[in-house]
């Protein structure tokens, strides 16, 4: 019959695998747990490098976003000023359709005849003169 405390269900302990206070037995050093304070100078340079890396990165980033508010106000400052003047806005001024077209050549038509023979008694211009057909010189003789 076997042994119970030698059966292969329980844990056995070997002198190896003891640990005391957080240190395996092989642990010769003391203050292995206080190594990392050596490279103390050189974590905390490296540490400083990224915290300064980051500063200069978000400052970069606070840069852009003020240049693109600046921008943004600018443009609203442009559409505001274009809103104030009466500004000639093709869509808006000219017109669309045959009927507008119309009804403005017909304010340009001057009606009454009168007027009409007015504007020839009290005209500058010779009425012998000879008719100008372009690209002909005329001579004075």
């Amino acid at each position: 019959m076997k042994d119970p405390s030698r059966s292969s269900t329980s844990p056995s302990i070997i002198s190896e695998d003891v640990i005391i206070n957080g240190h395996s037995h092989e642990d010769d050093n003391p203050f292995a747990e206080y190594m990392w304070m050596e490279n103390e100078e050189e974590f905390n340079r490296q540490a400083m490098d990224f915290l300064l890396k980051q500063f200069l990165f978000m400052a970069q980033i606070e840069e852009e976003l003020w240049e693109e508010e600046f921008i943004e106000r600018c443009f609203q400052e442009m559409l505001e000023e274009e809103e104030e003047h009466e500004w000639f806005i093709p869509a808006r001024d000219l017109p669309q359709t045959m009927d507008q077209i119309q009804d403005q050549f017909n304010d340009l038509v001057i009606s009454d005849s009168s007027s009409l023979e007015d504007l020839v008694v009290k005209s500058n211009l010779n009425p012998n003169a000879k008719e100008f057909v372009p690209g002909v010189k005329y001579l004075n003789i």
